[in-house]
């Protein structure tokens, strides 16, 4: 018969078992825990602006201390007074931002890790069977918001003049620093760095096969891709290709006289580069030099808004004209929808900072090998002529001269760009 010194031994032993087996337990479910938060996990996530941002930004706006009028009729002192007074008076008075959130939040938004930066993406599958994935870049000084307008074409082409097998499933990740994503803490963060972290979003999601899609630095980014050559990425499109010969940038850099032997197409994009240089640069010079000196732009609505406007001359005219109360591609309501949008992640220096970290030319080739599509809008920064597009990529599947369309083409003209991914990808379609 045990004693009661024995029994209390035995519980003592089963009690010390217990309480190591819970700890246990819960040192492994916390650890597990850690890995969800810190490797491959993917979350759900919504943004919703609190009132209190909202009212402040009206404020702000209404208080904005004005300069003199500018002392030209064009745009060559910058954006002019009219345009940015009526793009304030109609951002203080009638702008909802309500109705961006509610659309952007409309889609199923993700937010995953990788490298210790939080990837804000939003990943929009197709109904129809064998949809292509396709992953699609912004740019500066752009957003998600460029591309929100061709969700619906490229997942469901039947619903807009395409084929079932023109499906895409559609991935548009927010860069680092931009938007919803986080801001890099560390250096390293240029092109090369988000290519290869791109191909890892793609691949976490389960994709063995994908192309990539970018215009701005979305471009240079998805060119990027296209060097490291991914064995998963089967080809990709660009709307602003790396593709000017080295001679004939430079050349435009240093406002040389035109080349001789150019073709008609050759000479129009020498002189858009031309232009660029001279009178377009300023912002990416300073942003490339100095971007912790933007303070003004995070601090002002109105700063920042025409800081946003004034990225290259085509842009600025559109943009004009439609607060002029002339709609033509952007309505007034999209481009205040890219601006507040990075008023309230307050994201315009850490976007900034990507200009500091690059050290690749924009436009000059980067020896991307695998298949390649080109469309070259006319109201672009240049439009690559055929000629130089086939030295630049001698993968080339597709190039299509088109009609209408600027710097932010998704954006501006979303039927005709979604029929350009249609077109240029067909080829490498299984």
């Amino acid at each position: 018969m045990k004693t009661i010194k024995q029994y209390k031994q035995n519980f003592t032993g089963i009690f010390t078992f217990a309480l190591l087996f819970l700890m246990i337990t819960a040192g492994l479910a916390q650890k597990k825990q850690i890995a969800n938060n810190t490797s491959e996990s993917i979350r759900p996530c919504e943004y919703h602006a609190t009132q209190t941002q909202l009212d402040d930004l009206k404020r702000r706006i209404q208080n904005t201390k004005w300069p003199d009028k500018e002392l030209v009729t064009d745009n060559t002192q910058g954006v002019p007074q009219a345009t940015i007074q009526s793009l304030a008076k109609y951002w203080a008075n009638d702008y909802d931002w309500r109705k961006i959130e509610n659309k952007i939040n409309s889609y199923p938004n993700f937010i995953t890790k990788i490298d210790e930066v939080d990837i804000h993406f939003i990943q929009v599958k197709s109904k129809h069977k064998n949809a292509l994935p396709i992953i699609i870049t912004h740019g500066w000084p752009g957003s998600i918001i460029e591309q929100l307008k061709i969700i619906g074409p490229l997942t469901d082409p039947t619903a807009y003049g395409g084929k079932a097998e023109d499906a895409f499933d559609v991935i548009i990740p927010s860069i680092p620093g931009y938007g919803f994503s986080g801001k890099p803490t560390e250096l390293g963060w240029g092109p090369e760095k988000i290519a290869q972290t791109w191909v890892t979003l793609m691949k976490r999601l389960g994709y063995q096969e994908f192309v990539a899609q970018g215009g701005d630095w979305g471009a240079l980014i998805t060119d990027m891709m296209g060097v490291q050559a991914a064995p998963e990425l089967i080809a990709l499109h660009t709307n602003m290709a790396g593709a000017v010969p080295n001679e004939i940038n430079a050349a435009a850099f240093t406002d040389q006289p035109e080349p001789t032997n150019l073709s008609i197409d050759e000479k129009k994009a020498y002189g858009q580069l031309a232009f660029f240089y001279k009178h377009g640069l300023a912002y990416a010079q300073e942003m490339g030099n100095r971007p912790q000196t933007l303070y003004a732009i995070e601090d002002s609505p109105i700063g920042l808004a025409s800081w946003i406007l004034d990225h290259d001359a085509r842009s600025l005219e559109l943009i004009s004209r439609t607060f002029a109360g002339k709609n033509e591609g952007l309505t007034k309501d999209d481009i205040l929808d890219n601006i507040t949008l990075y008023w309230l992640t307050n994201t315009a220096v850490s976007s900034s900072r990507l200009y500091w970290e690059n050290k690749l030319a924009f436009f000059a080739p980067k020896n991307v090998k695998i298949p390649v599509a080109v469309s070259a809008f006319p109201d672009e920064i240049y439009t690559t002529p055929k000629s130089w597009a086939e030295k630049a990529y001698p993968n080339l599947v597709y190039f299509n001269k088109l009609e209408k369309g600027g710097h932010f083409a998704a954006w501006e003209q979303p039927e005709t760009f979604s029929k350009e991914l249609r077109a240029a990808f067909k080829s490498v379609r299984k």
